[in-house]
């Protein structure tokens, strides 16, 4: 085997068109030339797995990382799905109507989205590709003014900083979800990626946009406003080194909102994000600067866009003086508590995945509009929006931080959300509380909702199994607490375990890591008590092989 991965890496390597790559390469072979080939190994046996979250990887030399001759095979595939669906008639003239094109300042992005238009002209499918740097909401927004096809976004959105991805959109502004994912990777298997033909730069297929859609999105930001006479009050903001700097002191001027006090040293996009190991505002420590800066400043609220601006971060002060960051769930309760306050129609519609809170569901009841769960993923909710045209959503919302308070796009969207959160913290000032004092009155309401999460370094294959056996012989009890009802979704490869006291446990293997994932929620129960039992239900999980 050695032999035909040293051949097939020697092909490559005649093929990669970077220097830099090219030169990791090289090295690669000489090491396994001289004998030590397991690096070799872990970039060639194998290739890159298309889903529906498109591509992600390091960006490094071979058919298992982000190159251009991976993103190149990438490109050639989406472009076979398009014409295939062309000539199906199930996307008329996809080719004319094109595929439009954004990215983000990481290491590549440039040279990925320019070899993505330049395959997709080759085969004949118009490219339309956004000016500079942009957020991946401002992508999705413009796919539907544009009336494209398609939309590709180059980025690893908050992935490490040697990580860069490629996403796909559908023609709703929306990501593609399954079936979809599986029919481009067919497509995809179908290129050699050394041998995708590239267009001139000069084709005429080629547009290279102007900053026009780029301005719309910025003038629809106010319309997000719910109480635009409102004031404004002092925000703390960082991009966390990513593209989301300049948008945001664009969308709060257009909303009428000050500019908010920003974290210099994250302001500007930076490949390298010096000063973030893993640029997440999920992460422990991510938003440190941002508290400082926010504590500082007197800020009334501390907002974080991870690197490609489509997700939001959101600490608040205490009465002690402190800043606490906020849960996903908490940031989704207080937007659907303040949004389902100041709109109107029994036509509303809100939106959560399966492992989000519940409570959103309780809140959706007591206001009187409809309110749906969908599987992990903000696609789903996106997709879930377009099958339901007599409703209007006026909130989706994950856990993991995503966010959706304008009518579009059909996709989680950092930029608008931070302007409605930035009001909110300015409405609740001029009510005379608090954000957290908004928490506190939902909780009087509803309960005192508690969730919590667990990892587990399990390939999801064994996850797999595992949430098939828990299905079919559930554990009559978990850390003494009995088990009460077990639902299983087999389409989102998640069970739900509902145990005495209502609490709700859920186990559900990741589809991008080597991870399995344990969510858990409680009402009025100690965050210590809900983790002692996702601890306990932890400890029933198999061991890897």
């Amino acid at each position: 085997m050695a032999d035909d991965l040293l051949a097939t890496a020697r092909r490559w390597l005649d093929a990669e068109p970077d220097e830099d790559i090219r030169a990791e390469l090289a090295t690669l072979i000489a090491s396994a030339e001289a004998g030590a080939d397991t690096e070799l190994a872990a970039r060639f046996d194998g290739s890159l797995q298309f889903g529906t979250a498109g591509l992600r990887a390091a960006v490094a030399a071979g058919p298992m990382r982000m190159n251009r001759l991976v993103v190149r095979q990438a490109a050639a595939g989406l472009g076979r799905w398009l014409l295939d669906k062309q000539a199906a008639g199930e996307l008329p003239h996809a080719a004319e109507r094109g595929v439009v094109i954004a990215r983000d300042a990481r290491r590549k992005s440039d040279v990925f989205a320019d070899d993505t238009a330049r395959v997709l002209a080759a085969m004949g499918i118009r490219a339309m590709i956004h000016p500079a740097v942009q957020p991946t909401p401002v992508l999705a927004w413009s796919i539907t003014g544009l009336d494209a096809a398609a939309g590709v976004v180059v980025t690893a959105s908050h992935n490490p900083p040697a990580d860069n991805g490629y996403k796909v959109y559908l023609e709703t502004g929306s990501q593609i979800v399954s079936p979809v994912d599986a029919e481009i990777a067919e497509c995809i298997a179908q290129f050699d990626p050394l041998a995708v033909e590239l267009a001139s730069a000069d084709d005429p297929r080629l547009v290279h946009l102007d900053f026009t859609w780029v301005d719309a999105y910025v003038d629809s930001v106010p319309a997000v406003r719910l109480r635009p006479d409102v004031p404004g009050v002092p925000v703390a903001y960082t991009a966390m080194h990513g593209v989301g700097g300049a948008m945001i002191e664009r969308a709060f001027a257009a909303a009428g909102l000050p500019a908010p006090h920003v974290v210099a040293a994250q302001h500007e996009p930076d490949s390298s994000f010096p000063t973030v190991s893993f640029p997440n505002p999920e992460e422990p420590g991510a938003m440190d600067l941002l508290l400082e800066l926010a504590q500082d400043s007197g800020a009334v609220v501390a907002l974080a866009n991870d690197p490609d601006a489509d997700r939001l971060g959101v600490a608040i002060p205490q009465p002690d003086g402190s800043w606490r960051r906020l849960s996903g769930d908490e940031i989704g309760w207080l937007f659907a508590d303040y949004i389902l306050d100041n709109t109107s129609g029994d036509d509303r519609l809100v939106v959560t995945t399966l492992v989000s809170s519940s409570l959103l569901g309780q809140m959706a009841k007591a206001a009187g509009v409809h309110s749906e769960e969908t599987f992990t993923g903000f696609k789903w909710i996106g997709k879930l929006a377009t099958e339901r045209p007599d409703q209007r959503l006026v909130l989706g919302y994950e856990q993991a931080l995503g966010y959706l308070v304008a009518a579009r796009p059909l996709d989680k969207d950092g930029i608008t959300a931070a302007v409605l959160m930035a009001e909110m913290a300015a409405a609740a000032v001029a009510d005379g509380v608090t954000l957290q004092g908004r928490l506190n009155d939902i909780a009087a309401r509803f309960g005192q909702y508690v969730t919590a999460e667990q990892s587990l370094r399990i390939p999801p294959s064994v996850g797999a199994e595992w949430v098939a056996q828990i299905t079919a012989d559930p554990p009559s009890e978990i850390g003494g607490r009995a088990v009460t009802e077990v639902t299983a979704y087999p389409e989102a490869n998640l069970v739900r375990l509902m145990l005495a006291g209502g609490v709700r446990l859920q186990v559900r293997p990741s589809g991008t890591e080597p991870k399995v994932k344990l969510y858990g929620e409680a009402v009025n129960e100690s965050p210590e008590v809900l983790n002692t039992l996702l601890a306990a239900l932890a400890a029933q999980a198999p061991k890897a092989p």
